[in-house]
């Protein structure tokens, strides 16, 4: 197996009540690389694409308002098959939903205000992460601790 990246973003819930150290240590100590990671705006031409599967529902509008509220954290986290280890430590998306110990569910009670977006596929994580990093800002560097992780046939 290879390590896979995947997209992480950190809403405006989670800047606004100051959870980012928290939920970027979770996944530290899973064992997940950071290989980008940087605060931006994001904009209503950046989020007509990134939510261009929901444009015809009703509540397209506050999902776009919601991620506008503050900066968010925009992350790009490495892993073996990480963007299945990303979305079962982020669980359900409503927050009222979602198991005790996932993110979601140690932090939110909100279907829309659930702390952070994750990639639900290989291929949407590839898109979603050419849509919010420039090459030059994802980083590939060696982890020392990658044999304490992993069985080396895990991650040749």
């Amino acid at each position: 197996m290879s390590l896979e990246k995947t997209l992480v973003i950190l809403k405006p819930s989670a800047i606004q009540r100051g959870l980012v150290g928290e939920v970027t240590r979770r996944f530290e100590r899973k064992g997940l690389r950071i290989a980008g990671m940087k605060m931006m705006q994001l904009t209503d031409e950046l989020l007509n694409k990134h939510y261009a599967h929901l444009a015809d529902k009703p509540f397209f509008q506050r999902v776009k308002n919601s991620m506008m509220a503050s900066p968010v954290i925009v992350c790009c986290y490495e892993g073996v098959d990480a963007v299945q280890v990303v979305r079962n430590m982020t669980g359900s998306t409503n927050g009222r939903m979602a198991v005790p110990g996932t993110i979601r569910g140690d932090f939110s009670v909100s279907g829309q205000e659930n702390i952070i977006h994750t990639s639900d596929s290989h291929d949407n994580a590839i898109e979603e992460i050419n849509r919010f990093f420039k090459p030059e800002e994802l980083f590939d560097y060696k982890q020392s601790v990658l044999p304490f992780l992993y069985n080396n046939d895990e991650y040749l």
